[in-house]
């Protein structure tokens, strides 16, 4: 198993913070959010990654180098336009080849045993892949994901409606007493995931949304497994969480 990384991003929610280095590399408690990543795969087994920068991208090219200071390979491909989460992941398909690949964005911090239970649960079937979920109240402000019996994925809604949560109460598919679940942002794939990223078009935001090609591969009858995140999950999204963070309140 191998690891594709998108850090790219500055990250401007983060306002002056990432004024010289991109998010993945602010610390936490000393230690940047990229290399806790870093640990947590290393734990799990992942000892090969491919780091995709942009926004300073030598920052973080020149902290890790090789990997072999922190007893991984590590490689990276620089991402020249930032259009979304579902073309970042085509920069790393040499790397990729025929191997599953565990992805991840750069600023989201987990348990380190989270990669390991996603390995688990990639290998309890035959499955093109695995997405982590949260659990969640507020029904439209993120990533809707739908499952089965079998805690596979049925489908996801972005940013569902009031038409569209009204349908799915009516199929009974969310109410009382049922999780909401949300994407988490954390994905292994196998890599047909590139038969479906390079046939994406811009979504109405302007950008390509990974969670497109997600539906596009359900459609063609790919099943992929989910897993919820347990213990901690943090999208270090902006100054005040970073700060909860360095509190150890999160």
């Amino acid at each position: 198993m191998k690891a594709v990384i998108l850090a790219a991003g500055k990250g401007t929610r983060m306002r002056d913070l990432t004024d010289e280095v991109p998010k993945p590399m602010l610390k936490v408690q000393g230690k940047p959010i990229l290399k806790r990543i870093l640990e947590g795969l290393k734990d799990a087994g992942i000892h090969e990654a491919c780091i995709i920068t942009g926004f300073r991208a030598e920052t973080i090219e020149s902290y890790f180098g090789n990997g072999a200071a922190f007893g991984m390979k590590l490689s990276y491909t620089r991402q020249a336009t930032q259009d979304g989460t579902g073309k970042a992941p085509e920069l790393a398909k040499s790397f990729v080849g025929d191997s599953p690949f565990l992805l991840t964005y750069g600023d989201i911090l987990v348990a380190p045993q989270t990669y390991q239970r996603m390995l688990d649960r990639f290998h309890q079937g035959d499955f093109s892949g695995v997405i982590t979920v949260t659990r969640g109240e507020e029904v439209a402000k993120g990533g809707l994901m739908l499952f089965d019996s079998a805690f596979c994925l049925e489908s996801l809604v972005e940013k569902p409606t009031d038409q569209e949560l009204q349908q799915l109460r009516s199929e009974g598919k969310i109410g009382p007493g049922l999780p909401l679940w949300y994407n988490a942002g954390i994905y292994i794939f196998r890599p047909s995931l590139f038969d479906y990223t390079q046939n994406l078009e811009k979504s109405a935001r302007g950008e390509y949304e990974l969670t497109d090609a997600i539906a596009s591969m359900l459609k063609s009858g790919h099943v992929i497994a989910g897993r919820e995140i347990e213990g901690r999950w943090v999208d270090v999204r902006d100054p005040e969480v970073l700060a909860a963070l360095e509190r150890e309140e999160i």
